[in-house]
């Protein structure tokens, strides 16, 4: 492996695990350890732990904070409560997105926004070139590691772990600071597998010791390949799959995490145009029952017409069919409508639903 790659502070964790490690937005990453299935399953049942140190932390402070985030995301920052979190998106003068976030309020002008690994450099260049001599910007990702702590035994485990119980009280995207492992944290209620769970902001030099904490207490380790396929299972966006700078929030249907209402910021006349008039095609979830996996970039046909293309497939573990998501003109785009995906040289027969509901199979 190229001596290039970017090494979270947990690298060396893993390859003792004898994780697969394959290079992912430029940092060498698990890509599995014990194998997809078992690391889905564990994550659906128990209690999953991913390496997320790779995705960007930075800290927007100062008077001119609150209005630097609400002219470049889309959500309405000033909604935010103190410790508060919101799902956002960067967008674009076009009304695309530049990426996709999370924004967390800390004080009256003091906020920690997490973005995707692929996008640091170029969503902290964007939003500091939007500042003022009132904000100032700074860049922890080197500093912190993050951990996601995810499944239906991650919000006990972790709480028992960090010795307070008024975690499990926490409402979602809501956060609080403590300790865990003896090491200093933020305790994130957000997570990217559509299950319960935290994910932890601890100092680099602490994440060996949280991460063996974790595992202690019967976190199973797991990658990115099944980190993607729970994230499929439940709907969300992956950037440059299903949203990037040429998406449309309208037809990604991500318009619960755009304000148009709080006012102007960069891309709205765009969105709200586009919301009016309706856009041609929309983000809809796909399923079928053949053993295939859906791959990016292959066509969705309603007999020979061509009426979508797929944007993320996977053979998935909890539901044992194959299940995607895929962008479908806007007329065909119903709940229940039969198509065909082109798999290499046949038609696989699937039926369209919510993308937001793929794991519920029926």
């Amino acid at each position: 492996m190229s001596s290039e790659l970017l090494k979270t502070p947990l690298y060396d964790a893993h390859v003792a695990l004898n994780a697969r490690m394959v290079d992912f937005a430029g940092w060498s990453m698990p890509v599995m350890y014990a194998g997809i299935l078992d690391e889905v399953r564990a994550v659906r049942t128990g209690i999953g732990l991913f390496d997320i140190s790779h995705m960007g932390r930075i800290r927007v402070i100062g008077e001119e904070a609150t209005s630097l985030l609400q002219a470049v995301t889309s959500n309405d920052v000033s909604s935010l409560a103190y410790t508060q979190a919101q799902y956002s998106l960067l967008t674009n003068p076009d009304g695309g997105i530049i990426d996709d976030i999370i924004v967390y309020r800390q004080a009256e002008n003091a906020y920690m926004v997490v973005i995707n690994a692929s996008n640091t450099d170029k969503d902290i260049s964007w939003i500091r070139s939007k500042a003022g001599a009132g904000v100032e910007i700074f860049d922890d990702s080197a500093a912190t590691a993050m951990i996601a702590v995810q499944g239906p035994e991650a919000p006990a485990i972790t709480a028992q772990l960090a010795s307070n119980p008024e975690l499990l009280n926490m409402d979602r995207f809501h956060y609080a600071t403590g300790t865990i492992a003896g090491a200093e944290a933020t305790f994130c209620r957000t997570g990217y597998t559509g299950e319960d769970g935290f994910e932890l902001i601890v100092p680099a030099e602490s994440a060996t010791a949280v991460w063996n904490a974790l595992v202690a207490a019967g976190g199973v380790p797991c990658g990115l390949g099944s980190r993607d396929a729970l994230r499929i299972e439940a709907g969300y966006p992956l950037y440059g799959h299903e949203i990037d700078d040429t998406t449309s929030p309208v037809e990604a249907l991500l318009m619960w995490a755009v304000s148009l209402e709080k006012g102007e910021f960069t891309g709205r006349d765009h969105i709200a145009t586009l919301k009016a008039n309706g856009a041609k095609r929309k983000l809809m979830g796909l399923v079928s029952s053949e053993r295939i996996q859906p791959r990016q970039g292959y066509t969705v046909f309603i007999g020979s017409e061509e009426v979508g293309i797929i944007t993320s497939g996977v053979f998935s573990p909890t539901l044992g069919t194959s299940i995607a998501m895929a962008y479908i003109d806007s007329r065909y785009a119903k709940t229940g409508t039969a198509v065909e995906v082109s798999v290499r040289d046949k038609r696989i027969p699937a039926v369209l639903k919510q993308k937001k509901n793929l794991l519920q199979n029926s």
